[in-house]
């Protein structure tokens, strides 16, 4: 039987989970989770949770699926170390880095592999196994087909999402909000930029849309089918959503599973019926109508985006128009009916009058509320309703929004329901915390004789298409990288043209999406090209590292598999993987602190890139007749249609070309000028080679998180401390101390700084 997964971003969602038939929920603590705006569980709840649990016979996941910078590993460890002692029945993680401290230290925490680490093929799941993992969350953007494919090659247990918010993008390879603000989704930042709304430049003049929102997943009718499959464990998306959306989901879903098999048709019925008071955004089946690759690249854009459909999720309330605070009656209502062991933050409240919507919430419905910056999205059950002498309605909201932030409808009060508590009352008694163990020293791999004679030092420069070969041969790079695409396969497999540089000087990077649907044609190719006298390939996915090993061609370790730190690249070392391009989203800072100088010679720097921001699966719809849009900002995107999909990218380019020679000085030997989906021009080239010979940036360009690194919350709160203790230090200079006297500020008194401002 298989397996119904349902999340719990906070208790209430976990009482609903298991109120309505979970047998196993997965959870985030405070930290390295993809869901960090939710609210995630203290360190008792979590301990009382799995306690609880294990004694009703259910499992209990926690979320460690994200990357880590090299200085957050000895945190990293002390996490592990925690979480080895609390005993969860299996860790979801993203980050090479925790599977290989995992298997030198905690042997007995059981791993998932997390769908951010991008994997949807046997081959892929089968080299993860290999490791150690006993599961793999494949990728969303997979039919029925190629799941039926992967099961009937892999004993390793799988686990499909089937029902929830979708990421637009491929997953795990989504850059763009990083991009905008160095809020890594890879980090648990994303501020959803796929959900905003953007102006697109048409043929007769602009228009506005949400072309990237897409719709949500609901596989309810495949259910019996995947049954049938032998997966073992389907995934209900919504860590950030009411517990009243877990607990009526799940219980459609549970519903299914328990029935099909007496009446198929009547059980997808009935569980139709319950799912009908999910106020989410409209419903996809994605990838699981269509019967071949190249019809899902087609049509999948139809099926999944809606220029008209807001990013918001639920019934669109209107925004926050004015605010006051709440009375004393309102607050305690709030505190007593908050859990005992809640965060104050849950329950401290304000009143809000909103407008702009269609139906105005009543006490017992839950909203979900949007700051309109994106930083931040909460859900929260309304307890008062008030209307004052002109006819205004108030209602209570969170401390911590404001004027024009937007209100959604998830649930009304007809569809809540009380659930027995899963925490034990008294959580007290839990005490366990991470400790101060201290991380052993790694070293890497020092660097033999001839090793990476397939890796010379120098200029390289990567392409998209043969022609574009010849327009980079007069730099004279040591080595040229083709991007393998439709394009560039056909042309090498039918050794259509005599190419600009020997096969020995050419690197073939592979594309980080390997679905099933390609996989073995994709093993296929790969031995021509090695027949071809091809012999050095640039792996973006677990699935290239396990065909590859066994053709005994020379690895070099994309920007795909993220080595963030020196654990990271430890376990792709022990794949036979010597040799690095560093992620494009890395800091300098962490690129010197993962690569002592006595291993930068494994390295290649990108010094200038276009970043591919969203990676899609299909073509955009036909009626998305644009190339260009911008964001509120008026910051200039573009986007290219593929037979291999669909890409986003800045208009302005990703540059630190007028670094590479200090990168020479710190020993990183080898830079990459990255001309990937875009078409090289003898002007940018020019453009781009001044730059590298004066040592003068290029300009409009990005430095991406280069200087600054990830955003930091937790850095942002010092900031704004400082400014807070500066604003003091003025106003005390300007009205005096005790005493009350006038005094002049000091002209000469220097403001506080961070080491990253506000974006």
């Amino acid at each position: 039987m298989a397996e119904l997964l349902a999340p719990a971003g906070n208790p209430e969602a976990l009482d609903a989970a298991i109120g309505e038939g979970a047998d196993a929920v997965y959870l985030g603590l405070k930290s390295f989770n993809a869901r960090l705006r939710s609210s995630n569980f203290a360190w008792n709840q979590f301990e009382g949770a799995v306690q609880s649990l294990h004694r009703q016979g259910k499992k209990i996941y926690v979320t460690v699926n994200t990357v880590s910078e090299e200085r957050e590993t000895e945190r990293l460890y002390r996490f592990l170390s925690y979480l080895s002692k609390i005993g969860p029945d299996g860790l979801i993680v993203q980050d090479f880095g925790v599977v290989r401290m995992c298997q030198e230290f905690f042997p007995n925490l059981e791993l998932h592999g997390s769908t951010q680490m991008n994997v949807e093929s046997a081959a892929g799941v089968n080299l993860l196994a290999k490791e150690g993992l006993q599961r793999v969350v494949v990728a969303r953007e997979l039919g029925l087909d190629e799941i039926k494919k992967i099961k009937a090659r892999t004993k390793t247990e799988l686990e499909i999402f089937v029902h929830g918010a979708l990421c637009v993008s491929e997953s795990g390879l989504c850059l763009f909000s990083s991009f905008l603000g160095g809020k890594s989704a890879n980090r648990g930042m994303c501020t959803h930029a796929c959900r905003r709304c953007y102006t697109a430049e048409m043929g007769e003049g602009t228009e506005q849309g949400y072309y990237f929102s897409p719709s949500d997943l609901q596989l309810i009718d495949h259910i019996p089918d995947l049954m049938q499959i032998g997966v073992e464990s389907f995934k209900i998306e919504g860590r950030m959503k009411s517990a009243e959306y877990v607990g009526s989901v799940v219980a459609a879903y549970r519903y299914l599973m328990d029935h099909w098999q007496e009446d198929k048709k009547g059980a997808i019925a009935a569980a139709k019926r319950m799912l009908a008071t999910d106020f989410a955004r409209s419903k996809t089946t994605y990838w699981y109508n269509f019967k071949t690759n190249e019809e899902g690249v087609e049509k999948a854009g139809d099926a999944i985006l809606n220029p008209k459909q807001a990013g918001g999720t639920g019934i669109y309330l209107g925004v926050i128009d004015k605010l006051q605070s709440a009375d004393e009656e309102t607050r305690r209502r709030a505190q007593e009916n908050a859990a005992p062991d809640a965060d104050p933050s849950t329950w401290q409240v304000q009143m809000a009058c909103l407008k702009g919507g269609s139906y105005d919430p009543d006490p017992g419905d839950s909203i979900r509320l949007h700051k309109k910056d994106d930083t931040g999205r909460v859900s929260h059950k309304v307890r008062t309703v008030q209307t004052d002498e002109k006819g205004n309605r108030w209602i209570d909201i969170p401390t911590g929004f404001t004027r024009g932030d937007s209100v959604y409808l998830l649930q009304t009060k007809a569809m809540s329901k009380r659930y027995n508590r899963v925490l034990p009352n008294d959580i007290g008694r839990f005490r366990q915390q991470p400790g101060a163990e201290k991380l052993p020293v790694l070293d890497l791999t020092p660097i033999a004789k001839n090793e990476l004679s397939y890796f010379p030092e120098g200029l390289y420069m990567q392409v998209s298409t043969i022609s574009d070969m010849f327009a980079v041969q007069s730099q004279h790079p040591v080595r040229v990288i083709l991007e393998l695409n439709f394009e560039t396969k056909a042309d090498l497999l039918a050794h259509k043209t005599t190419l600009p540089f020997s096969k020995k000087q050419i690197i073939i990077s592979l594309d980080p999406y390997c679905p099933a649907a390609t996989e073995d044609e994709l093993s296929a190719n790969l031995d021509q090209f090695i027949a071809d006298g091809f012999t050095t390939f640039v792996a973006n996915n677990v699935a290239h590292i396990a065909m590859l090993r066994e053709k005994k061609a020379n690895i070099i370790g994309g920007p795909y598999l993220y080595t963030f730190n020196r654990w990271a690249v430890s376990w792709l070392e022990n794949q036979n993987i010597g040799a690095f391009i560093t992620p494009i989203e890395n800091s300098y800072a962490n690129l010197q602190a993962t690569f002592e100088k006595n291993v930068r010679d494994r390295v290649m720097v990108t010094t200038y890139a276009y970043p591919t921001l969203f990676r899609m699966r299909f073509k955009l719809p036909s009626s998305y007749d644009f190339t260009y849009f911008t964001d509120k900002e008026g910051m200039e995107f573009k986007v290219n249609a593929t037979p291999d999909g669909s890409f986003v990218m800045p208009e302005a380019p990703f540059s630190i070309v007028d670094k590479i020679e200090a990168l020479d000085h710190e020993g990183f030997h080898r830079v990459l000028v990255d001309f990937s989906k875009t078409k090289v021009s003898k002007g940018e080239l020019k453009l781009v080679k001044n730059a590298m010979l004066k040592k003068l940036p290029v300009p409009e360009t990005s430095r991406f998180n280069w200087k600054d690194g990830f955003y930091n919350p937790e850095r942002m709160e010092e900031y704004k401390a400082s400014n807070e203790r500066a604003a003091e230090a003025r106003k005390a200079q300007q009205y005096g101390h005790a005493g009350g006297k006038n005094r002049a500020p000091n002209p000469r008194q220097r403001k506080t700084k961070s080491s990253r401002k506000p974006r």
